[in-house]
């Protein structure tokens, strides 16, 4: 009865927990219930120590286990027991005990040392209670009968937690309570009210076996009892919110080194997919530029014609696709950088030579050298036109020649005026002069053979070995022809004064015949001539040469007549004086028949070469027709393309709408472009019939194909580039949680001292920008400034750079320190964790990731497999190839 009183227990009033005095007897009963729930309870930290009790009343009689147990609930060192085994002893080392509890803020009222020490079992199970409610219960918020944090067993069916007494006695509480932390452990689909026993027997082995919270509560008791022991309950369920309070401190780090794990998961896979296209584009690249520089020539048009083909098939069917390639990569790029940034990690360097820095200087040789092999393949294309012709010409006139000198040496070498009559000498003098005329007239056509084989030679011709044997075998032989000639002259000379009757009209026509005989295979050989032109005045000079010559051709008539006439003569004389002719001329081999068939050849030919005139200026006016055909679209879709050029750059500086009515134009902008391609694919048309007919140059615009390509790829790649800079504004803007107005403003700013409406700052303007908005800046800090804005040193701050710099110093984004505090709960408060623990709190994908990228932790007292988390939680934002 001495001992009646009350504990008071003096706890923090933020706690709302509050113990109305009681007779100490009836607070404190020696239940079977709270007897079993308190030695449980004690044992579940003693053992923590290597020890345990069996009697509460006996086993903290002495005080030793008193104090150990303490230590271990509290983490604190508490004075050095006394190991002697007086009584006095004990009750200094009750004493230690009681003054620790005292020093946490509880007053213990008419508790005393020697009740504890000698076995007074209510007083010992009051003290243990106090203990409980100071170190186990303190800290869980109490509304009213029950803790609020056990609202969450609000949602389950037949659950109403309202007291520690009756709200238990089912059992569909606790298993409820383990439900909502770990439904792994408990169907609670299978539970029923109507089998208490089953529900708690299964909530306590479920809570022994998987959350290390022993047995402290019998079911029999609790069922079998109108009213259970509360404190008991109270007791055993707050070991539940101590064990599901680590539990959800866990999940919550998992939960964010799942989440910083993710974005460099997701950044790696960025980075893995811009080198591969990287080298994809540069291996192509590589591979192309020699294929391009090679500048050995075909021998044959042909040839050189299906290599201009195979070109247009580079140009048509596999350039365009790494055009788009190029555009995607520097919007992985630039995407990957940007995402980089909001996650606060660093920039991203691609591997050596993979810049797209690298990239665009690669692209641009090829670009040069694929210039310079279009301008050689036409080049070539029309040296061997040059060539064929004058191939085909140097054959003509060869043939000519050749026909000609045809018997001449055996001619020249007869020996007839040997045995020849005066008369047969003198026609054979004159017969020899005309020939001597024959010859200095086809001296010319000598030189012409001989000059064309000298442009062959010097235009590389592949036949020249042929050219120049046919060439030097001509000129041998006309220089044998001279020396024969002359030879017969000096024969005939040495007999001439041995003659004196000579056939004035034999030789007259002789004489006349053969320069006329002379003009018509001339005449015959000009209106067989081939010819090469490239427009239409070209061909109307020829015209015109022709029908200057048609304007000849009566004179030629006369004299033509004039000598025929004297062939007349030659039979009127014959006929007037009986004279018997022979029916040859001695003095040359030309007979009327002769003229009479080439002047009829003559004017056969003069026809044709009306035809053939006319046909090819038929053809340079189709050409006309394509140069104007190709023109009249060339200089629209030029302008066009300017025109849209320009409006993707005001669409990309206005602010009058949000980023997504922006995105909503450059989209509308993408697919007008896109429908605008037929246009380009029929100039493409256009061009390649042009080609195939041999035009190369047109003088009705300025815009060559070549022009129109590189225009076209700028607009596909400024499109592309553009909209994807409004996507990472938008990203940045959501990532960062800019407001729109905010993003306006930075705009209108950006804009005013965007003093050459190129879309970038000088670093003068952004000076001025920035002291405009009251930075104070030192050089030193610009400086700094001007790193983060523009780390590759371009020398200009885009828009984007500018809206990074604006947010960067406000982000709300994840810190090393944050993540190592993560980790540091999974770990449980240790400087490493292991391989079983990242298994057990993250999900697989992610703790493979961690495990195989974590180094081994170096340092004592840790087991084998133990890994480094701290120096992991620094590279993720330090200077590395994460």
């Amino acid at each position: 009865i001495s001992y009646c009183l009350t504990v008071v227990l003096q706890i923090p009033q933020q706690y709302s927990l509050q113990v109305q005095p009681q007779p100490f007897l009836d607070l404190i009963p020696k239940t079977s219930q709270r007897w079993t729930t308190f030695t449980a309870w004690c044992n579940s930290h003693l053992r923590k120590a290597g020890t345990q009790i069996e009697n509460i009343e006996e086993d903290f009689r002495n005080g030793l286990k008193l104090m150990l147990l303490l230590e271990v609930i509290s983490g604190e060192r508490l004075p050095k027991p006394d190991k002697g085994k007086m009584r006095f002893h004990k009750i200094a080392n009750v004493n230690k005990a009681l003054d620790f509890i005292c020093s946490k803020g509880v007053k213990l009222v008419s508790i005393g040392a020697e009740e504890i020490v000698d076995g007074n079992v209510k007083m010992t199970l009051g003290m243990i209670w106090t203990i409980i409610l100071r170190f186990a219960i303190q800290d869980i918020s109490v509304e009213g009968e029950h803790f609020s944090w056990l609202g969450k067993t609000a949602p389950y069916r037949n659950v109403n937690v309202q007291n520690f007494h009756i709200s238990w006695k089912d059992g569909l509480a606790l298993c409820a309570l383990i439900h909502r932390h770990r439904p792994d452990l408990i169907d609670y689909s299978k539970l029923r009210k109507d089998d208490p026993m089953g529900n708690l027997n299964t909530a306590f082995e479920v809570a022994e076996k998987y959350l290390d919270i022993p047995k402290m509560l019998d079911a029999e008791d609790i069922v079998n009892t109108p009213k259970p022991d509360e404190k008991a309950i109270m007791t055993y369920v707050s070991c539940f919110y101590h064990a599901f309070a680590g539990a959800e401190q866990a999940e919550t780090a998992a939960k964010r080194i799942c989440k910083v794990l993710a974005v460099n998961q997701e950044n790696e896979k960025l980075m893995e997919e811009y080198e591969k296209l990287a080298s994809e584009l540069l291996e192509w690249i590589r591979r192309t530029i020699p294929w391009l520089e090679n500048r050995v020539a075909e021998q044959t048009m042909r040839a050189m014609q299906q290599k201009l083909e195979d070109f247009r098939d580079y140009r048509r069917v596999h350039k365009p696709p790494k055009v788009q390639e190029k555009c995607q990569l520097e919007i992985n790029f630039n995407t990957l950088q940007t995402k980089l940034r909001l996650s606060n990690r660093p920039a991203f360097m691609p591997s050596e030579g993979k810049m797209v820095s690298d990239i665009a200087n690669a692209w641009k040789g090829l670009e040069q050298v694929e210039k310079g092999y279009e301008e050689w393949l036409l080049t070539e294309i029309r040296r061997l036109e040059r060539l064929d012709h004058l191939a085909e010409k140097f054959k003509q006139k060869c043939s000519l020649h050749e026909s000609w000198t045809s018997g001449k040496v055996e001619l020249l070498s007869m020996k007839d005026y040997e045995s020849a009559s005066l008369m047969e000498i003198r026609a054979l003098m004159r017969k020899h002069e005309a020939f001597e005329s024959d010859l200095a007239a086809h001296q010319d056509r000598v030189e012409q053979i001989a000059a064309i084989a000298q442009e062959l030679n010097e235009l590389d011709y592949h036949d020249a070995v042929t050219i120049n044997a046919r060439c030097q075998g001509i000129c041998d032989q006309w220089d044998n022809l001279g020396t024969l000639t002359q030879k017969r002259r000096d024969s005939l000379e040495r007999v001439e004064k041995l003659w004196e009757t000579i056939d004035q009209l034999y030789l007259e026509f002789a004489k006349r015949a053969a320069p006329f005989n002379n003009w018509m295979d001339g005449a015959m050989e000009d209106l067989q001539d081939m010819f090469i032109v490239h427009s239409i005045e070209e061909i109307q000079s020829l015209i015109t040469a022709h029908d200057q010559f048609k304007a000849t051709l009566p004179e030629a008539d006369k004299e033509r007549i004039a000598t025929m006439g004297i062939q007349n003569e030659i039979v009127k004389i014959a006929q007037t004086y009986g004279i018997k002719l022979s029916g040859v001329n001695p003095y040359t081999n030309l007979s009327p028949q002769d003229i009479t068939d080439k002047w009829d050849a003559v004017k056969h030919l003069v026809p044709l070469r009306d035809q053939m005139l006319q046909e090819e200026v038929a053809r340079q006016q189709s050409n006309e027709r394509l140069r104007r055909q190709f023109a009249a679209q060339a200089n629209i879709i030029g302008p066009w393309i300017q025109t849209k050029m320009e409006e993707i750059s005001h669409v990309s500086v206005d602010i009058a709408g949000s980023l997504e009515e922006q995105m909503s134009n450059l989209k509308q902008y993408e697919q007008n472009i896109i429908n605008y391609k037929c246009n380009i694919d029929k100039l493409e048309g256009d061009h390649q019939l042009s080609q195939e007919s041999l035009i190369f140059d047109n003088k009705h615009t300025n815009y060559t194909m070549e022009h129109v390509r590189v225009g076209w790829e700028q607009l596909l790649t400024t499109i592309a580039r553009t909209i994807n800079e409004v996507e990472n504004q938008i990203l940045t803007r959501d990532a960062k949680g800019i407001s729109q107005e905010q993003l306006n403003e930075f705009r209108a700013s950006f804009n005013h001292f965007d003093r050459k409406r190129n879309g970038m700052m000088d670093p003068d303007d952004f000076r001025a920008c920035l002291i405009s908005m009251g930075y104070d800046l030192g050089e030193v800090e610009f400086a700094r400034i001007m790193t983060l804005v523009d780390s590759n040193n371009t020398g200009v701050v885009t828009f984007q750079a500018f809206i990074d710099f604006m947010t960067r110093e406000t982000a709300e984004t994840d810190t090393a320190d944050q993540v190592m505090a993560s980790f540091k709960i999974l770990a449980s408060d240790k400087t490493y964790i292991t391989v079983e623990e990242l298994r057990r709190e993250l999900p697989p994908e992610q703790a493979d990731y961690c495990i195989s990228r974590m180094t081994s932790y170096i340092g004592s007292g840790a087991p084998p497999g133990a890994l480094d988390y701290i120096s992991f939680s620094s590279a993720l934002y330090g200077e590395s190839d994460l």
